[in-house]
């Protein structure tokens, strides 16, 4: 099951929908330049999944008329080597919200990084049906 939304076009309904299956995902803080990411994230029926070369990540979703809005955890699977990544070690909680097409999805949000909060962006491209 995937989201729908229909959008009215001449004569005819067409429905553009946030698509369940694998997309890729580009993050990138936004206040600093400071940290960026790029992994792959699985929607499935309001629920997402997936992570990068350090971190995964897990969540939810809604989404409605183009417009969708989420929650995500992320936490450390493998530390890095020589460097300290601003997530490093810590359990983080995300919120954001964007806009999608049958195709792509963007979103902002932001991280409680301890005490701090960190705003990012993410853009994703829709790759693979499951």
């Amino acid at each position: 099951m995937s989201l729908m939304v229909s959008m009215m076009w001449p004569g005819h309904w067409r429905a553009m929908t946030l698509r369940n299956g694998l997309y890729s995902i580009h993050t990138s803080m936004t206040d600093g330049g400071r940290g960026f990411a790029n992994g792959v994230i699985v929607l499935r029926d309001g629920r997402m999944a997936g992570g990068d070369s350090h971190f995964y990540y897990t969540g939810t979703y809604t989404g409605e008329n183009g417009k969708w809005r989420g929650d995500l955890i992320t936490n450390e699977h493998t530390r890095s080597v020589g460097e300290l990544p601003l997530f490093g070690g810590r359990e983080v909680t995300s919120g954001f919200s964007g806009t999608y097409t049958s195709d792509e999805a963007f979103a902002t949000g932001m991280s409680l990084v301890g005490k701090t909060s960190v705003l990012f962006e993410a853009r994703m491209k829709f790759r693979s049906e499951l």
